[in-house]
């Protein structure tokens, strides 16, 4: 560690190998707390570069409990975090929408760190439990399609930099890690990120993995597709730039995404989006959300045929199906 620290210390970066290595040996617990802290710190002072973020994936993902869902065809719908939102479980929800619509969803997820309730929070308070049981994790597919990896359990080498992390107290970028370690990596990835920085990053891995992939921003600062402002988009196709009005729905007050104070608040968003209760705003944001997923699965369909069809899942009760056999298997 003493020569990588000094290496980078003189500006130098990590090859895509390096990196592998490093993160493998900070994850079987070689380096001592300091030592890992250190080099942490070097990636507060500058951005991490491609090379190196794919190599910390590649040691992170070998380490993990592997799944194989790859007859599913399977997509993630997550959001970096970050965003000091604290908007209701967008991503979650949109999930059960997709899954709903008929496209397999393996969602990978955790508990909230910047905001009050996270995915695992959410699912967690309508009584699912978090497995690695490969059976059961492909019964959810078959009967809901939804499946849900709890990150803790499926990545026990993030144990050994989970004190440093929380010693540190400070976003690092083993956050900007956790949507490309997906121990299932679905054939597609609809992403939400904070800042148009963090969007070019994930673009240059992206395309360098060689996946099917929808990047968003909310040019106000959500990571998801928030109807708040204009919202961009970067995918396999090019970028672009939608108002709220050109994706067919109005613009929404900031205030309407809230989150609630508590997990149990959120938690009564969640019911109601699925009970056809939900505010104007909130089954807006939500069907915006799913239907861009969609169209990251289907890329001949328009978002006004995508849009349709998250809403029919919505409102015909489908997504609320998918949610109610996610959890009869899963409890």
């Amino acid at each position: 560690m003493k020569q990588i620290l000094n290496r980078l210390f003189e500006h130098q970066s990590l090859t895509r190998d390096e990196a592998t290595e490093v993160m493998s040996k900070i994850a079987a617990g070689v380096f001592n707390e300091s030592e890992v802290a250190a080099f942490i710190t070097v990636f507060l002072m500058r951005n991490v570069e491609l090379d190196e973020l794919i190599g910390f994936r590649d040691a992170l993902l070998s380490l993990a409990i592997q799944v194989d869902f790859s007859e599913f065809h399977t997509i993630d719908i997550v959001g970096t975090g970050g965003d000091g939102k604290n908007t209701f479980n967008i991503s979650t929800a949109a999930s059960f929408v997709v899954a709903g619509a008929g496209y397999p969803v393996a969602k990978h997820g955790n508990y909230g760190a910047t905001a009050v309730c996270g995915s695992s929070n959410v699912l967690e308070y309508f009584g699912a439990k978090f497995t690695t049981d490969e059976y059961v994790l492909k019964s959810s597919l078959e009967k809901s399609n939804f499946t849900f990896l709890h990150a803790p359990i499926f990545n026990p080498a993030m144990k050994n930099v989970a004190q440093t992390r929380k010693n540190l107290g400070v976003r690092t970028f083993f956050n900007v890690l956790g949507p490309l370690i997906n121990p299932a990596q679905p054939q597609f990835q609809f992403l939400g990120v904070f800042n148009l920085k963090m969007m070019r990053l994930y673009n240059y891995v992206y395309q360098t993995l060689g996946a099917q992939y929808s990047i968003v921003h909310s040019l106000d600062g959500y990571d998801e597709v928030s109807l708040t402002d204009d919202v961009k988009v970067i995918n396999t196709q090019g970028e672009f730039v939608y108002t709220p009005q050109e994706l067919g729905y109005g613009t929404i007050n900031q205030k309407a995404l809230w989150g609630g104070a508590t997990v149990r608040e959120a938690a009564q968003i969640f019911q109601n989006i699925f009970d056809n209760q939900a505010t104007i705003a909130q089954k807006d944001v939500v069907s915006a959300n799913a239907a861009m997923a969609i169209q990251t699965i289907c890329r001949d369909k328009s978002l006004n045929e995508c849009k349709a069809e998250a809403l029919y899942a919505l409102e015909s009760g489908a997504a609320k199906k998918a949610l109610e056999g996610f959890l009869k298997v899963n409890s």
